[in-house]
This record gives C-alpha cells, structure tokens and sequence, in this order.
C-alpha cells in the first residue's frame, strides 16, 4: 500500500453467526481471519461465547496469543446458553449497550456470514458511521459469494437514490481476510457535510455514554 496513509488498527470487532453455517468455508474463513488478526498483532472485541463462527474466530485469535474480549447481554450466560468466552468477558444489560461498548473498543469492524443478529450489527455501524457518530471503517468479508445478494441491494438503493454514493464508500468488501484488513487500513472518512454537523452530546444519566437511539 505504497504512498496510502495507513490507519493504525489495534482491535478489530467481528460480527458473526452464532451457527457454523451450511458451507465449510464459512468455518475455515473464520478461523483464518482469526489467524490473520493473529500474525498481524491486532486484537478481537466480539459477541461472547464460543458458538458457530463466534467461537471460531475467537478461538484462532487466542491461539495466535492476542487479547479477546467478548461483550456479552448478561441474559445469555444464563444456564451457560452461549459457553464460555474465550478471553475476558464484559456483561451488559441490553442488546444496544452491548453494540455501544463495542463501537467504543474498537478502531474497525468486520463481518462474516451471519443472520439477523449479524446484519443489525453491521447495519447499525454503518448508520453510525453515516451520521458521523464514529469514523471506523466497516467491511464484509465475502465468503463464497455469502453477501453478493446484500451488496447488490446496496448498489440498487444507490441507483434508486435512497443511499448516496458517498455513504455507500462506507461499506468495504473483500474475498480474503488480508485484503479486508488492508482495505480497513487504507479507508479514508469522508463524511457528509450536513450530518457531520449533528451534535451526539454525553448523557450523565448514562454516565457519559453516548445517546446512540436514533436509528435510520
């Protein structure tokens, strides 16, 4: 990435599915990435436990002798629902407290394939990211084609208008871990000029944690 000005990544957040999925490759990726964040000195914030790709990526990462943490809904370590994280744990109380944490932790964002849960998590950042509430770069990581179909219903929100070509700059995709990260490293923010002007002011009644309620 000769004459890129590289962003420094320490954490990279990885939304995933709690389930294995239905190819292989899905498995092997995970754990690929985990080894790639490995080599590459970056540590892991995700969802907790050591479910499907979840357990995966994290149990790579871990082998690969860096820091995980998992960010945990307290309402899932009930009867050991997800299994053991692997690495340190932080419970939270809510779903949304869960997501602010972990835009809070981390310098990027990465998704594997994944369900409802995955895609929230993704689309979320990338809302946040379009108001300007955090300037994180956010990419996908297109295992066998797994998000060919999301990324052509965002280029045909683009067409019809609803998505501007700027905002659609957010969302970074690649087929290999090491292009993704490199991407992430080379994203440069360009934020809108209208909503780069909202103000998200701390609330001392949520200690200081941003009003992130707004949704689009």
């Amino acid at each position: 990435m000769e004459g890129v000005l590289v962003r420094k990544i320490k954490k990279i957040c990885v939304f995933c599915g709690a389930n294995s999925g239905k190819d292989v490759a899905f498995v092997n990726a995970a754990f690929h990435l985990g080894k790639v964040l490995g080599k590459r000195k970056i540590d892991l914030v995700y969802g907790g436990g050591k479910l499907g790709l979840m357990g995966c990526v994290s149990t790579a990462v871990a082998q690969h002798e860096r820091q995980v943490l998992g960010i945990i809904p307290s309402a899932f370590t009930i009867n050991n629902l997800v299994g053991e994280t692997c690495g340190k744990e932080i419970k939270v109380a809510t779903m949304q407290e869960r997501l602010v944490m972990m835009m809070e932790l981390s310098d990027a964002f990465i998704a594997l394939p994944g369900g409802f849960g995955t895609l929230e998590e993704l689309f979320q950042m990338i809302s946040w990211a379009q108001l300007s509430i955090h300037n994180k770069p956010i990419g996908v990581l297109n295992i066998n084609g797994f998000f060919n179909g999301l990324l052509s219903f965002v280029d045909h929100a683009v067409k019809q208008e609803f998505i501007t070509p700027k905002a659609r700059k957010i969302l970074i995709s690649a087929t290999t871990a090491d292009e993704l990260v490199d991407k992430l490293q080379a994203f440069r923010f360009e934020p809108d000029p209208a909503l780069s002007k909202l103000k998200w002011s701390p609330s001392s009644s949520q200690k200081e944690k941003l009003d992130l309620t707004l949704r689009l």
